[in-house]
């Protein structure tokens, strides 16, 4: 089972709820609240249980038992409940480092938008709101699957109506048009390229890739995207550090602004560095790990010719 087919545990009652307490609470006294929320979610959920234990194998040295499986659990909820006081633009206590940053100014100087890629490793929700506090950013749009859209979208009007017109869901006949009109209004379009969607099932939509060591499948769009669009694309990652500290980290993965040789291989390329920087950044950071089902299970043979193989 994928994520795709997992049944949805957030609902607009959590959202209420996580709106009201971060209204009444201090981020510090809310965190108190997420231990045995976590440890809830640790018994209720066998699964997800079973994939942190297995990408944690796959990142510390050791075998990890339910120690390491609560912390990653925690990691997560810490993350979760940070978003909500985030988006709000609520950012006392919070220590921000920020690694990178000419990555970003570069593309804001030269006024012709960019992609920034992400995955589901710390907190894309931090990178947004505090980049918006601490850099010269640019305006961030963010693409994502259409339904994923719809419920964070009806998220955001609760906790920050402001923040609705920065999603654009995949899927609809005009999204590119709209991805396109964003970068040249100068925008950064986001975009977290670890999952694939239900259109990405053909090998033409993915390439299986080494990822910790095993096969695993990540989507070639958002890189076919960028070749399209002939702009350049940044790895952004927002990394929860512990307590109230968080990393902000841009890296530049390509630049498409002057293909002109062979799309294919440029893509493959762009998407082999991205996996090896996810590689690089969970072993370094491994609770920041968010993805908490099989990632390896969607990888599904295809001909060697088509496979990129690890950097």
């Amino acid at each position: 089972m994928n994520w795709k087919t997992r049944k949805e545990r957030s609902n607009l009652f959590t959202v209420r709820m996580a709106r009201r307490l971060t209204q009444v609470l201090p981020c510090r006294v809310g965190r108190w609240l997420l231990f045995p929320t976590a440890l809830y979610f640790l018994a209720a959920t066998p699964r997800a249980r079973a994939a942190s234990r297995q990408f944690l194998g796959c990142v510390l040295p050791e075998p990890p038992g339910l120690r390491q499986v609560f912390r990653h659990y925690l990691g997560f909820a810490t993350v979760v409940m940070d978003r909500a006081y985030l988006l709000r633009n609520d950012l006392d206590g919070f220590c921000i480092e920020i690694e990178g940053e000419p990555a970003v100014e570069t593309i804001r100087r030269a006024g012709r938008g960019g992609f920034l890629l992400g995955a589901h490793l710390g907190s894309f929700e931090a990178l947004r709101a505090l980049g918006r506090e601490k850099l010269e950013q640019p305006r961030i749009v963010m693409v994502m699957y259409e339904e994923n859209a719809r419920m964070i979208n009806e998220a955001l009007a609760m906790l920050n109506p402001d923040l609705q017109q920065d999603i654009i869901g995949l899927g609809k006949a005009d999204s590119m048009i709209r991805v396109k009109h964003a970068l040249d209004a100068g925008a950064m379009v986001g975009i977290l390229a670890d999952r694939l969607l239900d259109t990405e099932a053909s090998p033409d939509d993915q390439r299986v890739v080494s990822f910790l060591g095993r096969p695993a499948a990540f989507p070639v769009g958002p890189f076919r995207m960028a070749a399209l669009l002939k702009r350049p694309v940044v790895l952004m990652l927002g990394l929860y550090l512990g307590g109230n500290r968080y990393r902000l980290v841009f890296e530049d993965l390509c630049d498409f602004s002057g293909l002109a040789g062979n799309r294919a291989a440029a893509i493959d390329e762009a998407l082999r560095r991205y996996v090896a920087r996810l590689e690089h950044y969970s072993r370094t950071y491994p609770y920041n790990w968010f993805n908490f089902f099989d990632v390896w299970e969607s990888a599904t043979p295809v001909a060697a010719a088509d496979k990129v193989q690890p950097a």
